[in-house]
Order: C-alpha cells, then structure tokens, then sequence
C-alpha cells in the first residue's frame, strides 16, 4: 500500500458515500463505483444489457464528449488520493480519467454552479488495472466528479483521505470521540493479519466478522493493542466494545488505557478500564470517568476481533476549538448553498 490508500475510502458505501448521478449507465450501474468489496467477475454472465460487470460501465459514445459520475462523499474530509480502478474491464476501459472535487454546505440537488477544483488531470488509463493518484489540494471536499474520457467501464473508485468533521454538529454534545465519522483515527496497531483497526470506528453494527478488527492467532504469549487518535481531546463517560458476530475468535479480555499527547508523551499510558473479560457475540457497556485524553489504547487479550469500539464522552474546551479552526481553515473556498 501507498501512504494515503492506509486512509480511508471517503468514497466507500459503508460510510455514507453515494453516486447520485452520472452521464450514462447503459451496461453497469454506476452504484457499483463505491462498493466496499474488491470488484469481482464471472465470464459469461449475460443479461439482457450484455456482460455483467460489477462496475459501471457506459454505451459507445458516437457524438464526441465524454461520461461522467458525480459522487457524494460519505464523510467530508481533505483527499490525499485516488485510486481509479479499471478491474476485469479489458476490452473497454475508458483510455482517459480525470477528477475534480467541490465543497457545499447542507444538501443540494444542483451542484452546477459549486467551485469544482481538478485533483487528478487528465491521465491515461490501461485495463484490468487498479491506478493509483496523489492529491494535493489542502481544502475540504463533500463531492467528486470521475471524468471518464470518452466512455467505458470503471470497476471502482476509492477516495482516500482525512475526515474533517463540521463542528456546528458536535458542538455542546455527548459525541463518539472514537468514530471515524468524527475524525478520530487508528494511528498504530500490532497486527491487521484479516482487517483493518480503523473497521472498529465505523457508523453502524458490523454484519459480519468481516466488518469489524480482527488480527492472527497469536503464539508468542503477548497480546494485540491498536492505539486511536481519538476526534478531539476530552472526557470518556461510556466505553463500548462489540464483539458481535466474533463468535470463536473473540478476545478473552481486553483493557482501556488514556493519554494527553498535549503534555505527555506517547507512552505515558493511564488506565482507564482494567483487563475485563469479555464474551463472544456481545455488546460490553463500561461506565468511566476518565481525565482529558487525545489517545485511548486498546488491548485484547490475547488475540481475536473486535467488531466495534465507542468511547462516548466530552469534548474539551479547547479540543471544540480546535476542531473549529481546523475546519474553518479548511473551508474558506467552500461554495455556500
């Protein structure tokens, strides 16, 4: 993996993300750009439309322009990159792509007249490829538009980067300080052997083992941890951790540790909930009173999954201010609807 494609998919279905139009979807839906799994492909499936793709894919265009899909992100956020994946297209992927991304507050239906800035120019493509794009633009963006030139077929489209959540939200309330949605993140973990730490920050009940955290079997007597940079600094009230659908690899424990990064280094871990043992298949539900933290550091023990991870709690004073600022700065050129 690159730096940016350990972000994550602001794109990505499972955090809200949509295609709420495009020019064209005569062969293959363009809802299948923002699915969460890796495109896949049975030859000789046809439908009354021909080959079935699981992308989306557009007729021939025989009157000069090009295809286009508008994509509303889930979560807004500051892109770091792109990756437009051509999967299983061979014969009929677009030779050209570029991208262009736009900021708007609220819920707009028109989005002609948004200040859309090109984060990908145009570049060429080659099939069954997944193709990997930098961005630069230090701006937050709620909207991208995959230019495909002339027309073709696109498997997937991943919008990598940092979720910027809006403060207005959050302000004066008992917020998730671990959600993704709320821009907290899983800097660090000791093991991602089957998914990904920053699965336990998602919106929403994992449906299945799949969507949660889960690392190998362990055999050298230590233990697995993952370390959360959490939204903002604050007050834990309620900690949550669902084992749901983790039925035979759930830890037999797990411990909560806090830290302030403002004036403590990064080792400089206070419990916060001691080793507590815990079932398979269960929503845990732990009262704290913890001091301010900016880090929280999960252990399990000694392996297994974790479907979900909630630290309900305060943001501070100053972590609320600086959660404006940042949005503010990141914002300024945003279009207002």
């Amino acid at each position: 993996m690159t730096e940016f494609t350990s972000l994550p998919d602001l794109a990505v279905r499972t955090l809200g993300g949509s295609v709420v139009a495009a020019s064209d979807e005569s062969f293959a839906e363009k809802e299948n750009l923002v699915n969460p799994w890796a495109p896949a492909f049975a030859p000789g499936t046809f439908g009354p439309k021909g080959q079935v793709y699981d992308g989306w894919e557009t007729a021939r265009r025989r009157a000069g322009g090009h295809d286009w899909a508008l994509v509303r992100l889930g979560l807004p956020g500051v892109v770091r990159g792109v990756v437009i994946d051509t999967a299983w297209f061979k014969g009929n992927y677009p030779p050209r792509a570029s991208v262009e991304a736009c900021a708007v507050e609220g819920y707009p239906s028109d989005l002609s007249g948004a200040d859309w800035v090109e984060i990908v120019p145009e570049s060429p493509l080659k099939g069954d490829t997944a193709h990997l794009f930098p961005t630069r633009a230090e701006r937050l963006f709620t909207h991208v538009r995959l230019n495909m030139i002339p027309d073709g077929g696109i498997a997937r489209l991943r919008v990598h980067g940092e979720v910027v959540p809006d403060p207005r939200v959050l302000a004066g309330l008992t917020v998730d300080l671990a959600a993704l949605e709320n821009g907290a993140r899983v800097i660090e973990c000791s093991d991602m052997f089957y998914s990904s730490p920053d699965n336990m920050l998602f919106p929403g009940l994992a449906r299945n083992q799949a969507e949660g955290w889960e690392t190998a079997r362990r055999r050298d007597g230590g233990h697995d941890w993952a370390v959360i940079r959490l939204a903002a600094p604050g007050v834990i009230r309620l900690a949550e951790i669902d084992t749901a659908n983790l039925k035979f690899n759930a830890p037999a424990a797990a411990a909560l540790q806090g830290l302030d990064a403002r004036t403590a280094p990064l080792d400089a871990w206070r419990p916060l909930l001691p080793r507590t043992g815990l079932l398979p298949d269960t929503r845990h539900r732990f009262r704290l009173t913890t001091p301010e933290v900016t880090h929280v550091r999960l252990d399990i023990h000694p392996d297994g999954g974790i479907a979900r991870l909630r630290l309900l709690g305060d943001m501070t004073p100053d972590g609320a201010k600086e959660l404006a600022a940042r949005y503010t700065a990141l914002t300024q050129h945003s279009a207002k609807y």
